[in-house]
C-alpha cells in the first residue's frame, strides 16, 4: 500500500526532500505559500493542495518543513491548522529547526488528541538534500519511528535516534551551535590567511590534512562562497535564528557560551547588511569586506 504524505513547506530544503519522496513512489499532496514551488512538485506527479487542511486531510503522515517556531505553531496548532484536520491514525512529522520548547508544545497537542508525533530536523546542506543524502536527528518512540523510517530512507542516508519526542530538536540546536560558530571561525581564519598573503588552495589543503579539518571550510565554503556562489541554501538570517535558539536554550539552563555569544553578535550585525539574505557561507565575504580585502576564490581547476 502506497503511503499518503501531506507535505507542507517547500523551501530550500523542503522542495528537494519532497521531490525525492515523489520520485521514490510516495503519494504526495503538497502545499506552500509559493504556488511556483507547488508547481515544481506537480511536474513530478505530486498533487496540489490548496490549503494546509487539504494537505493534512487523509494523509498517513503529515510532514512540516517550516522556517521558525511561530510558523510551525501556526500551521499545526492554528484554528484551521494540521491538527484540526489530520486523521487520528496519522503521524505528524515536524522536520523544522525550532525552539525545543515549541516542539514540546506541538508534541503535547498531538498527544492530547491521540496523534503520533516525531521531530526529525535535518542535517547537512541543500546539495545533500538534492541528492537524497540528508541526515536526520529523530525524536520518537519506537512505533512512530518505524512508521516514518521509509520516508527518512527515501530522503537521506543517515538517521540518528536521539531519544523520545523533543530530543531531535535539542540535538539540532547543539549541531547548529557548533557548525555556525565554526563557520565564523573559518571565515575569520581564511580572511587572516588572505591578508597574510596565503592563497586559499594552500589553506584548504593544509587545514584539510590536519585536525583543523572541518565541514564548514572543506564542504560548505568550497562548494559555495569560494566558488563565488552565495545564493541562499541557508541564509544568514536563518543562521542567526538558529544560533539564537541555542543561545536561548543555554540561558534557560544558566550556561554561558562566550564563543557562541561572539558568533551570535557577528550574525546579528550581518543582518543589517546586504549579506542577510545570502548563504551563510558569505560570512567569509563579510569578514573580508571588513578587513578591506577582496574575498578569495578557488581557481577554476581547484
Amino acid at each position: 500500500m502506497v503511503t499518503k504524505v501531506g507535505f507542507i513547506g517547500l523551501g530550500a530544503m523542503g522542495l528537494p526532500m519532497a521531490s525525492n519522496l515523489q520520485r521514490k513512489g510516495f503519494d504526495l499532496n503538497v502545499f506552500d505559500l509559493d504556488p511556483a514551488r507547488i508547481d515544481r512538485l506537480a511536474e513530478l506527479g505530486a498533487r496540489r493542495a490548496s490549503s494546509i487542511a487539504e494537505a493534512a486531510r487523509g494523509a498517513d503522515i503529515v510532514v512540516t518543513m517550516l522556517p521558525a517556531t511561530p510558523h510551525v505553531e501556526s500551521v499545526v496548532l492554528g484554528p484551521d491548522g494540521v491538527l484540526a484536520h489530520i486523521d487520528r491514525t496519522a503521524v505528524l512529522m515536524d522536520m523544522s529547526t525550532i525552539d525545543a520548547n515549541g516542539t514540546d508544545r506541538v508534541a503535547k497537542a498531538c498527544a492530547d488528541i491521540g496523534v503520533a508525533f516525531t521531530d526529525c530536523p535535518v542535517g547537512r546542506l541543500v546539495l545533500h538534500a538534492e541528492r537524497g543524502e540528508s541526515l536526520f536527528m529523530v525524536g520518537a518512540d519506537d512505533a512512530t519511528f518505524e512508521r516514518v523510517k521509509p520516508l527518512l530512507d527515501a530522503m537521506g542516508t543517515a538517521i540518528h535516534r536521539c531519544g523520545p519526542a523533543g530530543m531531535g530538536s535539542r540535538m539540532k540546536l547543539v549541531n547548529n551551535f557548533m557548525l555556525l560558530t565554526v563557520a565564523e571561525v573559518c571565515a575569520e581564519a581564511i580572511t587572516l590567511g588572505s591578508k597574510l598573503g596565503l592563497d586559499v588552495e594552500t589553506m584548504r589543503d593544509v587545514t584539510g590534512a590536519t585536525t583543523a579539518q572541518n565541514g564548514q571550510f572543506h564542504t560548505l565554503m568550497v562548494n559555495k562562497v569560494l566558488k563565488g556562489d552565495t545564493q541562499p541554501g541557508f541564509t544568514i538570517d536563518l543562521a542567526f535564528k538558529d544560533l539564537t535558539l541555542a543561545m536561548t536554550a543555554a540561558a534557560e539552563q544558566r550556561i554561558g557560551l562566550p564563543v557562541g555569544a561572539a558568533a551570535h553578535a557577528v550574525l546579528g550585525g550581518a543582518r543589517a547588511t546586504p549579506f542577510a539574505s545570502q548563504d551563510y557561507s558569505a560570512l567569509l565575504d563579510l569578514a573580508c569586506e571588513r578587513a578591506g580585502i577582496a574575498p578569495p576564490r578557488l581557481r577554476g581547476d581547484a
